[in-house]
């Protein structure tokens, strides 16, 4: 072994140095100052986190929760706003419904009395008609009342077609003057 190489000394040279080979955190003589310094750094985090980091979250976490406070209020603001504007709706809808019941009724009634009134003339005029009939013919008795019923419902037909063109209904003329005569 005397033949060693230089490689070979310098290689036990750097064994030698390194101890025992292991680990130097698991060296018991190193204890103490790893102790020391964990303490140290465990303290420098502690205090870092307590005075910087931890407020932040913290002020953060505060932040989001007044924001969604806020949001949560307006939600129940709008959501108020709905059911307002929604009675609102519902009372607008109820009324136009009154109102539209009031109008067809109004119209109804206007209808009624032009009607009414149409008939009211028929009548008058296919009375006169009928008086003015018997006293020049009353030797033509049937064939003069058959016409009077024909003039009837012809002048009730152009009345009702003249002041209401859409109620025209030639069977309810025909029978009214029928009633009638």
């Amino acid at each position: 072994m005397a033949t060693e190489t230089a490689a070979d000394a310098a290689g036990h040279a750097a064994e030698a140095a390194h101890g025992s080979g292991g680990l130097p955190q698991l060296d018991f003589a190193t204890w103490p100052s790893q102790i020391f310094w964990l303490a140290v750094a465990m303290v420098v985090l502690y205090y870092l986190m307590s005075r910087i980091a931890l407020p932040r979250i913290s002020e953060t976490l505060e932040e989001r929760a007044d924001a969604i406070a806020d949001d949560l209020d307006k939600a129940d603001e709008f959501r108020r706003r709905a059911a307002e504007a929604e009675k609102a709706y519902e009372q607008a809808l109820a009324d136009a419904r009154a109102k539209a019941q009031a109008i067809a009724a109004e119209a109804r009634a206007e209808i009624q009395a032009q009607v009414d009134e149409a008939l009211a003339r028929a009548d008058a005029e296919i009375s006169a008609r009928t008086a003015e009939s018997e006293k020049r013919i009353r030797e033509i008795r049937d064939e003069a009342a058959a016409a009077v019923v024909a003039v009837a419902t012809d002048t009730a037909g152009a009345l009702i077609d003249a002041i209401l063109p859409e109620a025209q209904n030639a069977k309810a003329v025909a029978a009214a003057v029928k009633a009638r005569a």
